[in-house]
């Protein structure tokens, strides 16, 4: 179906995955455990953090926020996968996908600055130690995480309201699993000028210069590294950074190469979709139980007085 504009359009139909009915079930409960997976273990984490007032340190108050995002990620897309999927009706309101654009635009700009400002953390905490709670106070880590969270508010909005003066002339057909930034602007024919010149400069704050900023900070850590001359203090440094470093790694692996796959290889979007979306913030909190010895040993202690 072909649509003039955007103010035509009355819903998008998503295509997701195979449509033989037989493997819809299957599909179902392999995210429905995906999603209850991921909930659980991000909540796990959060709630450790709390409790424990060992944890009540700048890198847990980070990793506790990532958490919340994963959440939000997978809630934004799981949920309304499963109810495609279980109704056989995948017919989506024009102002449901773009609400769900939203919120996954939301959670991408989150966790991009989220893990930038760990990386930061974790810059200050082997570089400059004598530094570390004057430049990460409290007051300054709350100021930090209100402002991640009214960054992505306000730049979610940005793009929703630019992506809502965009012209509409192609399919409504979806070919995937959510209302993401890459597929509806297959369903466009022309972008503002405005449109382009704002994503550029996102791109440049929001993705290039984290990356970038990550990848000095790194540098300088391991700089810092291999100088000392105990192990053990090389060892525990390390420790701290590989659940970092293996974070970064995935989430920005699998988000280029699903941004460089072509735009006819909807199948291939499709897997890295799924697993940018629902696998990713999966593994993120069960990277950091298991290469974080303080957060393992506050969930063993969280399941004992739960259990005993």
């Amino acid at each position: 179906m072909l649509v003039k504009n955007q103010t035509s359009i009355k819903y998008f139909y998503i295509l997701t995955f195979s449509g033989d009915t037989i493997y819809k079930p299957f599909i179902s409960i392999l995210f429905f455990f995906i999603y209850l997976v991921g909930v659980l273990v991000n909540s796990s984490i959060i709630t450790v953090i709390c409790l424990d007032i060992q944890l009540h340190k700048p890198m847990y108050l980070f990793i506790s926020n990532l958490s919340i995002v994963d959440i939000f990620y997978t809630s934004v897309t799981v949920p309304k996968l499963l109810h495609l999927l279980l109704s056989g009706n995948h017919i989506v309101s024009f102002s449901q996908c773009y609400t769900q654009f939203y919120f996954f635009v939301l959670v991408v700009f989150a966790e991009g600055i989220l893990l930038f400002i760990m990386a930061y953390d974790r810059y200050v905490a082997i570089c400059i130690p004598l530094h570390y709670h004057k430049i990460l106070s409290r007051r300054n880590c709350t100021l930090i995480t209100f402002g991640i969270w009214a960054t992505a508010f306000l730049n979610a909005l940005l793009f929703v309201v630019l992506a809502l003066n965009m012209s509409s002339c192609h399919s409504n057909i979806i070919h995937q699993f959510s209302c993401d930034p890459k597929s509806l602007t297959r369903t466009t024919c022309t972008t503002t000028p405005m449109f382009s010149e704002i994503v550029g400069i996102e791109i440049l704050f929001f993705a290039f210069i984290p990356v970038l900023g990550t990848c000095i900070s790194y540098v300088n850590i391991f700089s810092v590294i291999f100088k000392m001359k105990s192990k053990e203090r090389r060892r525990k440094a390390f420790s701290t950074c590989s659940s970092h470093i293996t974070v970064i790694t995935i989430y920005y692996g699998t988000a280029l190469i699903g941004y460089l796959i072509p735009p006819y290889s909807d199948v291939l979007d499709s897997v890295f979709n799924t697993v940018y979306a629902t696998i990713i913030p999966m593994i993120n909190p069960i990277i950091y139980s298991l290469q974080n010895a303080n957060v393992q040993s506050a969930l063993f202690r969280f399941v004992k007085l739960l259990y005993f």
